[in-house]
């Protein structure tokens, strides 16, 4: 009998890889929430404008914050609350925060001039406008033949 093991699908394939994205085995418990706060993320691409779309359920616009720095856009999210609850024969604090910070870095053809914002839902949309020599470069031109 053979000591090769049968793997029933592609996942059950052991990789070097899944050790390289387990935070605990890689870096041990040196950062033990290093990935987990991260709000997902998904970014867009139009022939007008880049679209940055975040999940950040539970944040007020107030705790949010958006900045540009030498194409580098930052987004932060922080909040901290405190609920105290004080009976006869006790009192109760609780604390609780989260926070995080995304980082993109924008293409040479963002209009970083010209980007806007709103948070709607917990989720927070970032338009990032085209340069129009780059919109005007982009557009389909038709060429007659002769």
């Amino acid at each position: 009998m053979s000591n090769i093991k049968k793997f029933e699908n592609l996942w059950d394939v052991p990789s070097i890889f899944s050790d390289f994205f387990d935070t605990e085995k890689f870096f041990g418990n040196a950062f033990p929430n290093a990935f987990k706060n991260l709000p997902a993320a998904n970014v867009k691409e139009t022939e007008k404008e880049f679209k940055v779309e975040l999940s950040a359920p539970g944040f007020k616009k107030d705790q949010l914050k958006i900045e540009m720095k030498d194409d580098i856009l930052t987004i932060k999210g922080e909040y901290q609350h405190e609920k105290t609850e004080e009976k006869e024969t006790y009192t109760r604090r609780e604390f609780s925060q989260s926070s995080f910070i995304r980082n993109f870095q924008l293409p040479s053809s963002a209009d970083t001039d010209k980007i806007n914002a709103e948070y709607k839902d917990g989720i927070l949309n970032i338009h990032i406008p085209k340069k129009e020599e780059v919109i005007k470069k982009s557009s389909v031109k038709e060429i007659k033949l002769q």
